[in-house]
C-alpha cells in the first residue's frame, strides 16, 4: 500500500504555545521537537513520503532548514486530523495516510509499522491507532498527573477485535487497586498516531464536532460519534519508554528518556 506520513504542527497551541520549536536535549545534541518527530517518521519502514504540515512560517522555515518537505495548510484546522485531511487533498493517490503527531518524537518505528499492517488486515476499519498496555509505574504516572490537575496521557478501552469503545484523558477503566511498577495493568495508553483510509479522512472535516469530542478535546472521538470503526492495535514497547510532550513539565521527562536510549 502506498503510504504517506504527515506530521501536523501548529505554533498557536492553547496549552503550550510554540511547542514544535521547543528544544529537546538528547545524546545527539539539542534538536527541536518537530525535528525529532520528523526523524522518528523517517525511521519507519515502508513509507513512501513524509511531510510536515503547518500553517506557521516559523515552523515551515525551520523544517525546511533541516531537510523536511513541508505542506502549508490553512489556519482553520481545528486539530491534527483536519490538518492531515487538508494535506491529503494536496497529495492524492495514497492508500493510507498516517498522522504522526508532532509532539511524539519517541514513537518507535514499529508502532507505525504495526499500525499500518493492522489497518491493512481489517477491511472494516476506517482508522487505526496504537495502544500500549500500562505497567504499574506508567499507571501511577497517569494517576499522579490527574491528581495534580495536569493532562497527561490518553487512555483507551476497546472490545473484541480491537474495536475502540472510548478514549479519555481520565484514567479508564477504573481498577480500584494499585500495581507493582513492573506489573501489567488493564489500562492502555493511547499512542497519538493514526492511520486513516482516505475516504474516512476526507469525510472527517465535514462532520460536526460532537459533545464527546468537545468535552474530552480528543479528535478521534469524532469518528466514534459518527459510528465509524476505529481499530486499536496493541503494540509492544520492547524496552523503549514512550511519552508525548503535553506540558512544559514533560520536557525534562522526554530528555531523560532520550538519554536512556543512548
Amino acid at each position: 500500500m502506498k503510504t504517506l506520513i504527515a506530521i501536523p504542527a501548529r505554533y498557536a497551541s492553547t496549552r503550550y504555545p510554540g511547542k514544535p520549536l521547543v528544544s529537546l536535549r538528547g545524546p545527539d545534541g539539542d534538536k527541536t521537537l518537530i525535528r525529532r518527530s520528523w526523524e522518528a517518521a523517517m525511521a519507519v519502514r515502508g513509507i513512501d513520503r513524509v511531510v510536515v504540515a503547518t500553517d506557521d512560517d516559523r515552523i515551515a522555515d525551520h523544517a525546511r532548514a533541516f531537510g523536511a518537505e513541508v505542506v502549508m495548510t490553512s489556519s482553520d484546522a481545528r486539530n491534527g486530523t483536519e490538518r492531515v485531511a487538508e494535506v491529503a487533498t494536496h497529495l492524492p493517490g495514497f492508500d493510507v495516510i498516517v498522522n504522526l503527531q508532532g509532539d511524539a518524537p519517541l514513537t518507535p518505528p514499529w508502532f507505525v509499522e504495526d499500525l499500518v499492517a493492522g489497518l491493512a488486515a481489517d477491511s472494516q476499519a476506517d482508522i487505526a491507532t496504537p495502544v500500549l498496555r500500562c505497567d504499574g509505574a506508567a499507571l501511577s504516572g497517569f494517576r499522579a498527573d490527574r491528581r495534580a490537575g495536569r493532562v497527561g496521557g490518553t487512555t483507551a478501552v476497546f472490545g473484541q477485535g480491537g474495536r475502540a469503545l472510548y478514549f479519555s484523558k481520565e484514567v479508564i477503566p477504573y481498577t480500584g487497586r494499585d500495581y507493582a511498577d513492573d506489573e501489567p495493568t488493564p489500562v492502555f495508553h493511547h499512542v497519538g498516531v493514526y492511520a486513516y483510509r482516505p475516504a474516512a479522512l476526507a469525510a472527517y472535516s465535514g462532520w460536526p464536532v460532537g459533545p464527546l469530542e468537545t468535552l474530552e478535546g480528543l479528535e478521534q472521538l469524532r469518528f466514534l460519534e459518527q459510528g465509524r470503526r476505529v481499530l486499536c492495535v496493541e503494540v509492544e514497547a520492547r524496552g523503549r519508554k514512550f511519552w508525548e510532550l503535553n506540558n512544559p513539565t514533560d520536557v525534562a521527562v522526554l530528555e531523560s528518556m532520550l538519554a536512556d536510549m543512548c
